[in-house]
């Protein structure tokens, strides 16, 4: 589980999407509405026309325009039922926005929502949540408030990282397991429960409902032309406090981490962990934009920020999150089966200087990158490939020392483990380097040149748990284990 930390607000620029909450803990009905003013309906044509009109994109990390999802749902109108589904399953362990929007100014959401679904005479509003956590329950109450239940239904769902991936999310709320299809079914023609369904982030629908409330001129006045009105960011790492901050696009990046007490050390995260490292150099010299930051090297995605500090091994860091990339993988094609273990183990290879391990960090991303059954490969390999060229200097140095001598202090933020998180464990005192393991379980365990296990540090993934218990009752030696770390 990836609980809801309790994060800072701060703002450059003015206050929209965090109207009213330096006041206010929660915005219940009534308090929203002393802040923000009641929409009118509109129509779907009308709808289309103002996000056209400020190219309003999705907030989740892909920026699809939210036009072109809006369109392709109404094209079903005629024939058929819709839905509305906001995305509110937030599985990035290094975002807060979405959870601090749901928790803090749920009325926003579903306004936009609302509005959505009046427009295309939808016949239900979805919110999928993270199951058990404030979210949900600050969801739960906002629709009892506007006496909505039976037509807004909230659904609390496994909080994976790949559980916002548009076709886990929808396989979750039709009550199947919430992992990616593995072939491409668009939501617009088949959603929840088959129907046309209008998928979006909780940021969108919010951005929505401000468009409507201020109309395109108004939410236009600020921003860049090309990227106009505000995004929410989420400030972690080696900062103060961790920290949601709404800003104008177009703004210094430097200027937020200063705001943000950073401590940037060698360089920062952006965009997530399907996202890119940048060198201090250039997150000093970024602007906060998708196109900035794609200038700088990286890419916005989420709105994630993370600046690593100096004190901790950038290497050791990647590991962790490599690491735990594998473990969340759907486990349904062979780029992550075993490709992203592959990964994770030869960047753990490349922190202690095995000769070699350089090159084959860069042959296991390679081979996974564009061959998934989704997007999680991609976005794995060019998190750890952007390390490699972001932190060379310390790539040499682990390469021919082994070490750069700091510890890794585990500064980027991972999910608390829970009970059913276990690990193969090895008695070396048993071990007698039979091999089997690495045969019954490739995905989990590769010999070293000695012919003993070397285990990929992370979890058991759950498609593969049978198969390390096979492996544990198969041992020859009965050297192993499934237990906790």
């Amino acid at each position: 589980m990836i609980p809801y930390r309790v994060s800072k607000l701060r703002r450059m620029g003015p206050a929209r999407l965090t109207a009213g909450l330096d006041d206010n803990r929660r915005l219940d009905l009534d308090t929203h509405y002393t802040i923000h003013r009641q929409l009118d309906g509109e129509t779907v044509d009308g709808l289309i026309a103002m996000a056209e009109e400020v190219d309003l994109r999705g907030r989740g990390g892909a920026a699809f325009p939210f036009a072109r999802k809006l369109r392709a749902v109404a094209a079903h109108t005629r024939s058929s039922d819709t839905v509305v589904l906001v995305n509110a399953a937030e599985g990035e362990p290094a975002s807060m926005k979405d959870k601090m929007l749901l928790t803090r100014s749920p009325h926003l959401v579903l306004e936009g929502a609302l509005l959505a679904a009046s427009a295309l005479d939808a016949k239900e509003v979805v919110i999928a949540t993270p199951a058990g956590e404030l979210a949900e329950g600050s969801m739960m109450a906002a629709v009892a408030e506007r006496g909505l239940i039976g037509y807004v239904r909230v659904v609390g769902i496994q909080e994976r990282f790949i559980s916002g991936e548009g076709g886990a999310l929808v396989k979750a709320v039709n009550g199947e397991l919430g992992m990616p299809s593995g072939r491409k079914v668009r939501s617009s023609d088949s959603g929840v429960n088959g129907l046309p369904t209008l998928l979006s982030n909780t940021e969108t629908f919010a951005q929505l409902a401000l468009l409507a409330e201020l109309g395109p001129e108004e939410y236009a006045s600020v921003g860049t032309p090309q990227e106009p009105g505000t995004i929410l960011l989420s400030v972690s790492g080696s900062v103060a406090a961790p920290t949601v901050v709404e800003c104008t696009p177009g703004v210094p990046l430097a200027a937020v981490l200063d705001m943000c007490e950073a401590r940037v050390g060698d360089g920062l995260l952006v965009g997530g962990y399907h996202g890119k490292w940048l060198s201090a150099a250039d997150a000093y010299g970024a602007i906060v934009s998708r196109r900035g930051m794609s200038q700088s090297g990286g890419e916005l995605g989420a709105g994630i920020i993370v600046p690593l500090g100096s004190d901790t091994c950038p290497l050791g860091e990647t590991v962790r999150v490599a690491a735990y990339l594998a473990a969340q993988s759907a486990g349904q094609c062979g780029p992550c089966r075993m490709g992203l273990p592959s990964l994770a183990r030869a960047m753990a290879e490349l922190t202690v200087g095995t000769p070699g391990a350089l090159d084959l960090v860069q042959q296991a991303a390679t081979a996974v990158r564009g061959r998934g059954a989704c997007f999680h490969p991609d976005g794995t390999s060019r998190f750890v490939l952007s390390a490699l060229e972001a932190f060379a200097d310390d790539v040499e140095e682990h390469r021919l020392n082994g070490t750069c001598g700091r510890p890794t202090k585990e500064v980027l933020p991972l999910p608390i483990a829970d009970a059913s998180d276990v690990r193969l464990v090895v008695d070396w005192t048993r071990c007698q380097g039979h091999g089997l393991c690495a045969h019954l379980v490739p995905e989990l365990v590769k010999l070293d040149h000695h012919g003993y296990p070397v285990f990929i540090d992370s979890p058991v993934p759950s498609w593969a748990k049978s198969e390390a218990q096979r492996a544990v009752e198969m041992c020859p030696a009965l050297a192993l284990r499934i237990g906790a770390r």
